[in-house]
């Protein structure tokens, strides 16, 4: 592994890291989260035109830039910074993905285009509040449980019309079911919803496209913890869908657990931009505030406690960037940004003293990014607990749990 960046590696983020601090702070991130679509779309617009975020990690033949996972994740974690709300999460880290690993060749060159040049936007949804669990970083997705069951629950596709075999790749599907917590589901041009088909005895989960006009859609847009993170729910009443590649036993589940592992890179990159934010922050407030006719930056105290919050930052940073070369240790590294962003939000507010806890300072933005990433996508705990158990620590994992002493 080299950990040193290339020159255009530097470019991106020190790009986006300006173009952020002039059109990315509190006041515009506060403006951006009540317009309708919940971010700024003249801010996206740049984004996608002039950086070309959205298509950093996809390819050179769909009108993307070719790059790897460690562009997307620097460039995330400068947009962690910021705090900034805008559909690259959903669209390029967990919807893009998997229409390059599940679509058709015909779907890849309809959708990836759009996504790259920032047209179309895309979410991922799964039945209930499961997110984590789908995407395998809590639990083995190849359980029932995160997706409802075959019988009743979740999210069900049947064939279009009397059910003969109408369905396919090209359309003739009919989805009925309810996602909750859908990431910027509200806006998104373009759904992916993982859904059950085939019934009880053969219950299959397959992920199938819907467009936002669809007959039969109905979106919500939620009321969240954190405003940066719009959540809606999805409501499908035989609406309309076509199938994500193709059915001839593609593995959904295993198409989920990879993207999961590349989002977790990515997610630990913003959480530990969003760390990094909060202590630079929090630094240069107690270099101005005054007590006892000194800033209470001198003060011993206030230096130590300073110096473990940077202490952990770092720590996560080098996890996260390990995590970009090699998506595998994803989870692991997630949760120790998780953890850190947690830690430094939180003394970010004691720190800060009563004026951090009020609503016109952003030190209760990171407090709530910190808290809403944990709940959407840990928690820490089971983040750690479902990585020890894949890598043999306490045994084999099965749908039932942990068998202890057997080696995987």
């Amino acid at each position: 592994m080299d950990a040193a960046f290339t020159a255009e590696q530097d470019e991106i983020r020190r790009t986006l890291r300006d173009l952020l601090t002039k059109h990315g702070g509190p006041g515009e991130v506060r403006a951006a989260v009540r317009t309708a679509e919940g971010h700024d779309p003249a801010l996206w617009h740049r984004l996608a035109q002039e950086l070309g975020l959205p298509g950093l990690a996809i390819a050179e033949e769909y009108g993307g830039a070719g790059c790897t996972a460690t562009e997307l994740a620097l460039a995330c974690e400068e947009t962690g910074r910021a705090l900034l709300p805008s559909p690259l999460l959903a669209t390029a880290v967990l919807a893009a993905p998997l229409i390059t690993a599940l679509g058709t060749p015909e779907q890849r060159a309809e959708l990836l285009p759009r996504i790259a040049g920032g047209t179309l936007t895309a979410a991922l949804a799964v039945p209930g509040e499961s997110m984590a669990a789908a995407l395998g970083l809590t639990a083995d997705n190849r359980a029932a449980a995160w997706a409802g069951g075959g019988r009743a629950g979740g999210i069900q596709a049947r064939p279009d019309g009397d059910g003969g075999g109408g369905g396919g790749s090209d359309g003739g599907w009919r989805l009925y079911g309810e996602a909750d917590r859908v990431l910027d589901g509200h806006s998104a041009g373009l759904l992916l919803v993982a859904a059950h088909t085939g019934g009880y005895p053969r219950s299959r989960t397959l992920l199938f496209l819907v467009s936002a006009e669809a007959e039969g859609l109905a979106r919500t847009r939620l009321t969240s913890m954190d405003e940066t993170r719009p959540l809606a729910r999805i409501e499908l009443r035989d609406a309309a869908a076509r199938l994500l590649g193709t059915d001839d036993g593609t593995d959904v589940c295993g198409a989920l657990a990879d993207t999961g592992c590349g989002a977790a890179a990515v997610l630990a990159a913003e959480a530990v931009g969003a760390a990094a934010g909060a202590l630079e922050r929090t630094v240069a407030y107690v270099k101005e505030r005054e007590q006892f006719g000194r800033a209470i930056g001198s003060f011993q105290a206030v230096r130590h406690r300073l110096a473990d919050l940077y202490v952990r930052v770092e720590a996560a940073r080098s996890a996260a960037y390990y995590a970009a070369w090699d998506p595998a240790a994803g989870p692991l590294a997630l949760a120790q940004a998780l953890e850190a962003a947690r830690i430094v939000a939180g003394e970010a507010v004691q720190l800060h003293g009563g004026i951090g806890f009020t609503w016109e300072h952003e030190a209760h933005l990171y407090v709530k990014r910190a808290a809403a990433d944990e709940l959407l996508f840990g928690p820490v705990h089971r983040l750690r607990d479902h990585a020890a158990g894949r890598a043999g620590l306490f045994g084999a994992v099965t749908a039932d749990g942990p068998v202890h002493g057997v080696a995987v």
